[in-house]
C-alpha cells in the first residue's frame, strides 16, 4: 500500500472512528463536583488554555508538584456551561485546565514554561485540528505577579524568535472556572488508545517536535549534591544561605563590591546565572544585578516570611536559594536581584574556557 493510500486510510480512520476533543462521546451532563477554589492556602492555582484539554493534563499531571488538575471551561458568559454549549463557540469559554501546585517546589515560571511547549502560540483560531474560539490558547492570571511573569514569559519566548510568526496567546485575567464532565477528566488514563489515536491525528505532536526538537533544553549537567557532598563542599555559611535560606551579613560578604570581569555561578551545582555586565552597585551590601545571565536557570517564588510577600529567587537545577528580586533597580529593567555571595562562586572572562564556560566569552569581547 503506497503512502497516499495509507494516509487516506488513517485519515478516514481518524476522522469516523476515533473522536476528538471536539466530539460529544457521551451525551450525559454529568458535571464533576470538582472545585479547586477551596484549597490550602499553602498551594496555589494556574489555569491554562491550549487547546484540547484532554492533552494538556498529562505534562502537568506527571509532577511530584502538581496535587490536581482539572479539565474545564473558563473565559466566558454563562454559567455553568455544558461541553456541548462550549463546543458551539458560543457562550465565549475556552477548554482549559487548572492547576493545583505546591508553589515551594515548583515555580509558576516552570509551569509556563511547560505551557508553552504544549501548544502552537501563534494560531489565532483555534489549536491543530480543533477549530474555533474555544481552543485558542491563553494564560489565564490569578493575581498581578502571575500577570507580571506570564507577560515576561510570553515576552522572552517572544525574543528568541522561535516561530515565524507572532505569538497570539492572550494573557487574561481569570474570573471563574467550571469543571467539565467527569468523562473528560483524565481522559488519557480512562482512555489511553482513543486518546493517543487523537492526539496522533491531531498533529499536536509533530508540531512540537518540528519546533522544539532541535530547541529541547539539553539535559543540565548541572545537579544538586547530595548531603554528604554539600557538607564537604560547602562553608557553614554557604551551606545555612543555600539549603537553609539564610542571609548572610550587607558589607561583609565576598562579591559585594567585587568590579572583576566574569560570571557568577551557582555555588552548589555550577550552573551560570549572573553576569558582571548587568552587576551594579545597589547601596545594600549585597551583589545586585538588573537581569540574570541564563533566564532558564532562575527561579521566581513567592516569600511571605517575616510577615512580608516579596519573591525569592532560587536556582533552578540545584534549588540554591540565591536572594530576593526587588522592583527598584536601575533602567534598562527597573530590576534589582539582591544576591547572596555566599551563594555563588565567579569566574573571571580569563578562565571561562578552562573551567567549561567558553560560551560565555563572547560576552566580554569588548571588556578588555
Amino acid at each position: 500500500m503506497n503512502i497516499v493510500i495509507k494516509r487516506l486510510v488513517f485519515t478516514v480512520f481518524f476522522l469516523f472512528f476515533i473522536p476528538g476533543c471536539n466530539t460529544n462521546i457521551d451525551k450525559h451532563n454529568d458535571m464533576q463536583n470538582v472545585s479547586l477554589s477551596d484549597h490550602d492556602d499553602n498551594l496555589a492555582q494556574a489555569t491554562f488554555a491550549g487547546g484540547c484539554f484532554w492533552c494538556m493534563e498529562p505534562p502537568y499531571e506527571k509532577l511530584d508538584a502538581v496535587v490536581k488538575v482539572v479539565s474545564g471551561y473558563t473565559g466566558g458568559h454563562n454559567e455553568k456551561p455544558t461541553y456541548a454549549e462550549v463546543t458551539t463557540g458560543n457562550t465565549g469559554h475556552f477548554e482549559a485546565i487548572q492547576i493545583l501546585y505546591d508553589p515551594t517546589k515548583i515555580s509558576y515560571d516552570e509551569l509556563l514554561d511547560i505551557f508553552w511547549k504544549q501548544i502552537d502560540p501563534t494560531d489565532g483560531g483555534g489549536s491543530f485540528a480543533d477549530r474555533g474560539p474555544q481552543y485558542i490558547s491563553a494564560v489565564f492570571y490569578h493575581d498581578n505577579e502571575q500577570k507580571r511573569l506570564a507577560e515576561k514569559s510570553k515576552q522572552k519566548l517572544d525574543k528568541a524568535k522561535v516561530y515565524d510568526k507572532p505569538i497570539v496567546t492572550e494573557i487574561l485575567p481569570y474570573d471563574v472556572f467550571y469543571p467539565a464532565e467527569k468523562y473528560h477528566q483524565d481522559f488519557y488514563k480512562k482512555n489511553p488508545i482513543r486518546y493517543k489515536a487523537y492526539r496522533f491525528g491531531s498533529g499536536r505532536d509533530r508540531f512540537l517536535k518540528k519546533v522544539w526538537g532541535n530547541r529541547m533544553e539539553k539535559k543540565a549537567d548541572f545537579r544538586k549534591t547530595s548531603f554528604e557532598e554539600m557538607k564537604n563542599k560547602l562553608t557553614p555559611l554557604q551551606y545555612k544561605v543555600t539549603q537553609e535560606n539564610g542571609t548572610e551579613r550587607p558589607f561583609d560578604n565576598k562579591y559585594w563590591d567585587n568590579k572583576k570581569v566574569g560570571i557568577y555561578v551557582d555555588i552548589v551545582s555550577g550552573e551560570p546565572l549572573f553576569s558582571s555586565q548587568h552587576k551594579f552597585d545597589s547601596k545594600t551590601g549585597w551583589p545586585s544585578f538588573t537581569e540574570p545571565l541564563e533566564p532558564n536557570n532562575i527561579v521566581e517564588r513567592k516569600d511571605r516570611t517575616f510577615f512580608m510577600e516579596r519573591i525569592e529567587v532560587r536556582s533552578k537545577h540545584a534549588d540554591s536559594h540565591l536572594g530576593h528580586l526587588f522592583n527598584d533597580g536601575p533602567a534598562p529593567t527597573g530590576l534589582r536581584f539582591c544576591i547572596n555571595s555566599a551563594a555563588l562562586r565567579f569566574i573571571s572572562k580569563e578562565d571561562l574556557e578552562k573551567q567549561g564556560y567558553e560560551k560565555f566569552k563572547k560576552f566580554f569581547e569588548n571588556n578588555k
